[in-house]
């Protein structure tokens, strides 16, 4: 983004991005052959006329390392970006000894997938506890012409928008989820990470990266409340393995005492029906076996 350069302040539309396109290249084998025969022309014509005129040796010479100079090996997974007197002017992707017009600059680029890991980074989630969290992204060059002239550099680029769309994601979502349906960083790691992909890769996209995917490399509390937040967690599952408990038992209680009606086994009033369901919520939700009383008499007594 520039500014209005009359000086009122008005922002102005960016530039538009260099999108890449293929360059003007051929296979280097041909001028390489050629390029050696210049050189032994000249070399021939140095040793076969006088001291006056091996002037003329200068001109095989001077051709051959015109053509060698337009020579560039391109290894796989790799690019070439060509640059003439500052103008882009196509980028070599075919692999191999190719060549360019001479004089001009050719940038190696990486087009090989990259995966590049954050720092822990210690951020407040979306409830405010600080935690520590780290990921890892996968990338790889799309666009070779907006990695060399959109940004300065491409790979650091990547990192920074990394971290920044990492901290923007942890303090969005809360590291334990409270109601339910609530997406939590811990539980819904795929929705969390599958965000993040798609967060990255828009941040990066201006620099012609693509993102291959991310994932979350490591979440905790922070060292200063992580035991108190162990306790919470021990806490809230014996709560809730209390509730199921207290829920299996309810509908054995039911089971029972359905079963004794139907079956007509014995008729129970309502202080008797009481009773036995005290009886059998202490035998099922206790967490240390029962000492059973034998009832020797009758049944009230």
């Amino acid at each position: 983004m520039t500014t209005d350069p009359g000086g009122n302040g008005s922002a102005l539309a960016p530039e538009a991005p260099i999108d890449e396109q293929p360059a003007r290249d051929v296979s280097g084998w041909g001028p390489l052959i050629a390029g050696l025969v210049l050189v032994a022309l000249a070399v021939a014509t140095a040793a076969a006329t006088r001291d006056a005129h091996r002037a003329w040796a200068a001109i095989p010479g001077a051709a051959a390392a015109v053509v060698l100079l337009g020579l560039t090996a391109v290894s796989p997974g790799q690019a070439r970006v060509v640059t003439l007197a500052g103008r882009y002017v196509g980028t070599i992707r075919t692999t191999g000894l190719r060549w360019v017009l001479p004089f001009t600059v050719r940038r190696q680029v990486s087009t090989r997938v990259i995966n590049d890991e954050t720092a822990t980074l210690k951020v407040n989630d979306a409830d405010g506890n600080p935690v520590e969290i780290a990921a890892v992204v996968v990338w790889q060059v799309r666009d070779t012409a907006r990695a060399v002239y959109a940004v300065d550099d491409y790979a650091e680029f990547v990192a920074i928008q990394t971290e920044t769309a990492v901290r923007h994601i942890a303090t969005g979502y809360p590291y334990d989820a409270r109601v339910e349906g609530q997406l939590s960083l811990r539980q819904h790691a795929d929705e969390i990470t599958a965000r993040m992909s798609q967060e990255i890769g828009e941040r990066v996209a201006l620099a012609g990266i693509s993102v291959v995917e991310s994932r979350i490399t490591r979440l905790s509390y922070a060292p200063e409340i992580a035991q108190a937040m162990l306790r919470r967690q021990q806490a809230d599952a014996v709560v809730a393995a209390r509730q199921r408990l207290v829920q299996g038992a309810v509908g054995m209680v039911r089971s029972a005492l359905d079963a004794l009606s139907e079956e007509d086994i014995v008729e129970l009033d309502e202080e008797r029906k009481a009773s036995m369901v005290s009886n059998l919520l202490v035998v099922l939700c206790s967490e240390q076996a029962t000492q059973p009383v034998v009832n020797t008499g009758t049944l009230y007594q």
